[in-house]
Formats: structure tokens, C-alpha cells, sequence
């Protein structure tokens, strides 16, 4: 898979990447399309505010729609910083003095910094996406929750659960639908046209389904890479497949429902690294870098035993033990994303100025397969630059 003509090569070359490495880029992540395991993929790589490439493979085609699943984070987080911004919130502020309704089962200790570090101690609590709209369902749920442990006490991934609680934040301290807010005050602004918080049911055409793929990993497999067992979660293969429903989609889910091109993603995170783009300006430097900032100290990722490094409801490179947070081997240690379930990977490095997006209706059952094809993708997308 190969760039092809000489247009697109001067293009990329007017960017300051390199075209062989760009050319080995695109043939690692169309491989697997190849092979016939993944049914597409969609990749694009941005710079100094500006998409250089996009591609796709397969069933995608270059207006398809992928969902994100949780790099849908970043979205929702970077409509929070404005409020953050504004000082009409403040990470130290107790949630249920905001919602009342989560003051049950001894949650009132919990910090709305807490929600975006992973530290708020209840990361199984349940919800179903369409009781969001229904405003006694949503109220009900919140009661009902139950700490798992103290809330600062440790980091554990919570797949959904503080992102429904960070979406009515900004529902009370905005007086505007979660979906709204981040539509006037972020993705209209931007004039992001392909990335949706609650896809339009005349825009469910352009979505991918969601599909698996592969055969899962037995318990034997894992002992013989000498790795745990991944812990079953809400991130199942049938709540995986309910986001090709349109009433799902319809949703904007803020921890995974988002939709996009692989191009708006990527410049959604060129507006992450400068502040917003030749349309709008939104988040002041002090803003974008206090977000940057590791909430998560020294707790380490119970999966894989790695420092979590997280930031604002973002994830931040670090160490060497990068590829475990969904990163490749060769971005620096001030890279920041969120990847999402399924493979997708979403993430801008300051150091090189470029943004980089990779996403597929593919879901892997294969978890290692996929990990392993995400650090590989991700390596050749962060050496892009010229030498």
C-alpha cells in the first residue's frame, strides 16, 4: 500500500515527513486488511494544523465513520477544561456538591479530580446508554452506586462509569445538554464537521459497524506469555457490537461514543497541542499544559503493573514502558492521547508537532495481536518526521 503519485509525495515532503517512512506507515497498517482479519482501518497523520494524509483500507471509505470508544476521553475532558478554565470548576470540588444525587454508599469523598485521574474508586458501576436521557434513570443509577475501595486510594481504569458522572458536571455548571455543550463550545468552533458526540441518524450511513474478529486468547495463552488473565469488565463483545444501533449512537456515551474520520480526529488534537486553529481559539497554553500535568502519581496500571500516567483525562507517554498506554516505542516522553477499545489510537507528540490517528470497525479478540499491531503502527507514525 503505497502513497502512489507524486502529488501526494510533495505534499507529505512540504509537511517535513519522510516519504519512505510515511510509505512503510501505511503498508504495517493496511496489513492486516490484507490478510482479510480486519474488514478496514483509516488512518491519518496531521501537522502544523493541517491533515497531510489520510488513508484507507477496505470497507472504509474516506468519509467513513468509526467509533472511537474511549479516546472519545479526550473529547469530552477538553470540553471540562474550559469550564476548568473559566473557574467555574475546580478538581478539588466534591462531586455531590454538585449532584446531589450521588450522595449514597458513601461516595461523598469523592473529588471530581478524581473522575478524569481513574482514582474515584468505583470503576464497575453500571449504565445503560439509554437511560442517559431519561433524567430519573440517569439520577437512579447514580444512587445506586457502591464504592469499590477508597476513592484516591489507588488507580483502576473506570471504562464508562466517571465519564456519564463528568457529562452531568458539565451539564449543571454549563446549563447546557452534555452533547450541546460539546458541540457550540468545542466541535463547531473548531469546525470539526466529521467528529460527532451523538451521531445524527442522517449521518448513521457513513458509521462503520462494529465487528470482531479472530479467535480470543485462552487462559493458557496468557500463562505461557507469562501474562495475567485480562479481568472481565463492561467492555463486552455484545456492548461492543450495540454501538452500529443508531439509538446507541445517538447517545454521545462521553467515556466511548463518539464518531470520526480518522482526519478530524487528527485535528482535534492539532487544536490540543496549539489551543484550537486558524477558527477558533478555546484553550489558553496554561490550560493545555496544567492538563498535561500526571494526576495519577505513583499508581500503576493494575494490568500491566506500568505507571498509569494520567493527566486530565488524558494519558501521558512517559518512560519506556510507553507502549503499554497505548503508544509506540519511538514517541517521546511528552506525548499525550487516548487510544480506545478495538485498536484505535489517537495521539499528538509536542516534539514532533504531528498528530496521528488509527482507526478500524475491526475488533481483535486477539488482545495481544492487537496490542502488538498498535505499538507497531504507532512506532512508524512517530519517526514520520525528517531527519
Amino acid at each position: 500500500m503505497t502513497t502512489s503519485t507524486q502529488e501526494q509525495q510533495t505534499r507529505i515532503q512540504s509537511f517535513g515527513l519522510d516519504v519512505e517512512k510515511v510509505e512503510a506507515l501505511l503498508a504495517r497498517a493496511g496489513k492486516e486488511v490484507e490478510e482479510g482479519l480486519l474488514p478496514g482501518a483509516q488512518l491519518a497523520i496531521a501537522r502544523n494544523g493541517e491533515v497531510v494524509f489520510q488513508h484507507q483500507y477496505g470497507s472504509a471509505q474516506p468519509d467513513s465513520l468509526t467509533c472511537v470508544f474511549s479516546a472519545t476521553k479526550a473529547i469530552t475532558s477538553s470540553a471540562a477544561w474550559l469550564l476548568f478554565q473559566q473557574g467555574e470548576l475546580a478538581e478539588d470540588e466534591r462531586v455531590v456538591d454538585i449532584i446531589p444525587e450521588f450522595d449514597t454508599n458513601d461516595k461523598d469523598k469523592v473529588t471530581v479530580g478524581q473522575l478524569f485521574a481513574h482514582t474515584a474508586g468505583f470503576p464497575s458501576a453500571p449504565f445503560a446508554p439509554l437511560d442517559w436521557d431519561d433524567r430519573e434513570k440517569r439520577y437512579g443509577r447514580f444512587r445506586q452506586w457502591r464504592l469499590t475501595w477508597e476513592p484516591g486510594s489507588r488507580f483502576e481504569y473506570h471504562p464508562s462509569s466517571s465519564m456519564w458522572v463528568i457529562a452531568e458536571i458539565i451539564e449543571r455548571r454549563s446549563g447546557q445538554s452534555y452533547r450541546d455543550f460539546v458541540r457550540t463550545r468545542v466541535l463547531e468552533p473548531l469546525q470539526l464537521q466529521d467528529l460527532y458526540v451523538g451521531l445524527p441518524g442522517s449521518e448513521h450511513e457513513r458509521a462503520l459497524p462494529c465487528v470482531y474478529v479472530g479467535d480470543a486468547m485462552t487462559p493458557e495463552d496468557y500463562q505461557k506469555l507469562g501474562m495475567p488473565v485480562p479481568p472481565e469488565t463492561e467492555v463486552t463483545e455484545e456492548a461492543i457490537v450495540s454501538f452500529s444501533r443508531p439509538e446507541i449512537q445517538a447517545v454521545g456515551v462521553p467515556g466511548g461514543g463518539a464518531f470520526a474520520t480518522a482526519s478530524a480526529m487528527a485535528l482535534f488534537y492539532q487544536a490540543l497541542l496549539t489551543g484550537g486553529n486558524e477558527h477558533a481559539t478555546l484553550w489558553s497554553e496554561e490550560t493545555l499544559m496544567d492538563a498535561r500535568r500526571i494526576r495519577s502519581g505513583d499508581f500503576t496500571d493494575l494490568m500491566f503493573k506500568k505507571p498509569a500516567n494520567r493527566g486530565l483525562g488524558i494519558i501521558i507517554s512517559g518512560d519506556d514502558s510507553r507502549r503499554f498506554r497505548g503508544f509506540g516505542r519511538t514517541n517521546s516522553p511528552s506525548a499525550f492521547g487516548h487510544n480506545g477499545a478495538g485498536g484505535q489510537l489517537v495521539w499528538a507528540d509536542p516534539e514532533t508537532g504531528i498528530s496521528f490517528a488509527y482507526l478500524t470497525p475491526g475488533h481483535d479478540r486477539n488482545s495481544v495481536r492487537q496490542g502488538s499491531r498498535g505499538v507497531a503502527i504507532s512506532s512508524l507514525a512517530a519517526v514520520c518526521l525528517s531527519a
